[in-house]
């Protein structure tokens, strides 16, 4: 019998795993802090050249209104400019001949009191570096899904999820209190590797152990906490002003997860697979008591399958095989497109002139609808519900060319439909690129999913540099990139209510062993109380 018939007679969604996904899913509030914190931290408010101050030696709060840097064609004049002459100001609209400014800048404090921009004066010349910190957490993103996923695999799913707590805990900490620009980017990097660490593998544990028809909440749920923190974020950036304390404030509470040392457990199935079976049976034990089902019955019928010498797997175990091959890349290619489109709409629509707090908040609730609609969808199937919202999403923005400028409110609506379909699919790809890989190689393949994620996430801000040789062509491009992942989806298995590979022969010869093997937990089910 294989483990998703073991979760049908211990009960595939009990007491043990709800209490589990308590667990998984707190966390996941504080990753959605750490990952769009940036906003906040990293904004750039209206700033001036102390030497255009409107009279040498006064104050700029007294004799400076900033609301004049609202005029695109002033702003340059007013923030990185100083009059050569130095008889005075810049002479708003004026031609005086101006050079680069060399008295520092004087920032308003109307919405930020303290960002990282204010403080190591990243504006100007030096704006650059502030984008290169958010590609450099990205990387650290890319990075740490490499290195985790495969860790993983060899030294199980609980240890390095708790690794990459504490990580996130010290070093998030610690770039509060960091003395100058490059130390505090070290330490965001690597923030951003623990982050994948924890994401990855919190919602691997969860799919691991949850019965099949359920499965699909392991990534829906995870999601709604994550959006609740996009929008909880919001709020706390708004009562902190100070970036220092701000990230103070996301990352302190990280040290309150030391107690799940003693709360979170392995994944019975990793262990079966590891062939430590001794530690899995065990953990199935408790599991089925905690769920109210009776083991003793049927566990010496299943001790008795055969063993044999364990296989060492590694990424070449991704593309060894044809079928395992195939699904791969396009798995990996999925994961590329949506994150690559979905940032690359957020940058984009997130332009609009408003409260950067309203803004922040209405972003997180969008999402909300788009997660829901899966959970209607993904237990009928899991390949349609991927081709469906990735043709909805790349259809909608590629309609967007075809609008006139001036019907701004139809372009509009035209992006927000193409995010929302975009980010369904995104929760989609997390619960079926799990149920495409074998336990074997799961951690590998979603880890390597992931790193195709993250250099979709690198790669989308550069996409608005296209706008030099068109201006469509971004949302060409966040048209025909989901088009493609639809059209592929299709050479896809159907992973819906459907037992979990557990080995690369089981994705192989799956056409040959499924009626014996994939039918079995099913009869099983229907005959065990629920």
């Amino acid at each position: 019998m294989n483990f998703d018939g073991i979760l049908c007679l211990i009960g595939g969604f009990g007491k043990f795993q709800k209490t589990l996904f308590v667990w998984i899913c707190l966390p996941q509030i504080f990753l959605a802090f750490h990952m769009l914190v940036s906003v906040f931290t990293g904004a750039v408010p209206p700033h001036l050249c102390r030497s255009s101050w409107p009279s040498a030696g006064a104050p700029a709060s007294l004799n400076f209104n900033f609301s004049h840097l609202a005029d695109p064609e002033d702003r340059p004049k007013l923030s990185c400019a100083a009059p050569l002459n130095h008889s005075g100001a810049v002479a708003l609209g004026g031609g005086s001949p101006t050079g680069s400014c060399q008295g520092g800048w004087e920032y308003s404090t109307e919405t930020f009191q303290s960002t990282t921009v204010t403080e190591w004066d990243l504006v100007c010349d030096s704006a650059s570096l502030n984008n290169m910190a958010s590609s450099i957490y990205m990387f650290g993103l890319l990075v740490g899904a490499v290195v985790f996923g495969s860790l993983a695999d060899k030294y199980g799913r609980r240890n390095i999820i708790l690794i990459n707590l504490a990580t996130q805990a010290v070093f998030g900490v610690g770039a509060a209190f960091a003395p100058n620009f490059y130390v505090y980017i070290a330490l965001r990097f690597v923030v951003g590797t623990s982050i994948s660490g924890v994401i990855m593998n919190a919602f691997v544990l969860g799919t691991e152990w949850t019965g099949s028809k359920q499965r699909m909440l392991a990534g829906i749920i995870t999601d709604y906490f994550f959006g609740f923190g996009y929008i909880l974020l919001a709020g706390v950036a708004y009562l902190i002003r100070d970036w220092r304390k701000l990230q103070l404030a996301i990352s302190a509470p990280g040290f309150l997860f030391i107690f799940y040392i003693w709360v979170l457990p392995k994944s019975a199935r990793w262990l079966m697979a590891n062939d430590r079976k001794e530690e899995a049976w065990e953990l199935i034990r408790k599991a089925a008591q905690m769920n109210g089902k009776d083991l003793e019955m049927w566990q010496v019928h299943n001790v008795e399958e055969k063993t044999g010498v364990k296989k060492k797997h590694s990424f070449i175990d991704l593309v060894r095989t044809p079928k395992m091959r195939k699904q791969s890349l396009i798995v990996f290619y999925l994961w590329f497109a949506n994150v690559f489109v979905y940032y690359g709409l957020s940058l984009n629509i997130s332009d609009f002139g408003m409260n950067i707090y309203l803004t922040q908040m209405i972003f997180g609730l969008v999402e909300m609808p788009a997660r829901t609609i899966t959970l209607f969808t993904l237990n009928r199937s899991r390949r349609f519900s991927q081709l469906a919202f990735l043709a909805v999403g790349g259809t909608a923005c590629l309609l967007t060319i075809f609008i006139p400028s001036e019907l701004s409110v139809i372009r509009t609506v035209l992006a927000m439909i193409g995010k929302f379909g975009i980010t369904a699919s995104l929760s989609i790809i997390y619960v079926y690129s799990a149920e495409v890989f074998p336990t074997v190689i799961r951690q590998n393949g979603i880890g390597m999913g992931s790193m195709c994620a993250r250099t979709g996430g690198v790669l989308a801000p550069m996409m608005y540099l296209l706008k030099s040789i068109s201006p469509q062509a971004p949302m060409v491009l966040c048209g025909l990139c989901p088009l493609l992942g639809s059209a592929l989806t299709l050479l896809l298995p159907e992973t819906a209510n459907k037992p979990l590979p557990d080995t690369i022969e089981d994705v192989e010869g799956s056409d040959l062993r499924f009626d014996a093997a994939a039918l079995r937990p099913f009869f099983f089910c229907k005959g065990s109380p629920k």
